[in-house]
């Protein structure tokens, strides 16, 4: 599978800016059928860079309730917390 349909988006958030700064990790919303080997395959070949560890969250599809009715569904996702090596950096939005 192409990196580019693996990696959708990087997650940037006051917790996610931390994590990079602090844990040298890096967040990222991916496909819900990607699995850890290929969330880190994919970030190899994207940032050129050593991944050390990946670790995924998942979030289930909760229904929207409002006045007790359900009106909707908020939708669910899939996170992948990835852990450099020592040294590694991916600079996204450097210098802003």
């Amino acid at each position: 599978m192409n990196y580019t349909k693996i990696l959708i988006k990087p997650l940037v958030s006051e917790k996610a800016t931390f994590l990079k700064e602090e844990a040298q990790q890096v967040t990222f919303y991916v496909a819900p059928s990607a699995n850890k080997i290929e969330i880190k395959k994919a970030v190899e070949e994207a940032y050129n860079v050593k991944v050390a560890g990946v670790n995924v969250v998942r979030r289930r599809p909760q229904p929207r309730v409002r006045h007790g009715r359900t009106v909707g569904q908020i939708s669910g996702y899939k996170k992948a917390y990835v852990t450099l090596a020592a040294g590694e950096k991916i600079e996204f939005f450097e210098g802003v």
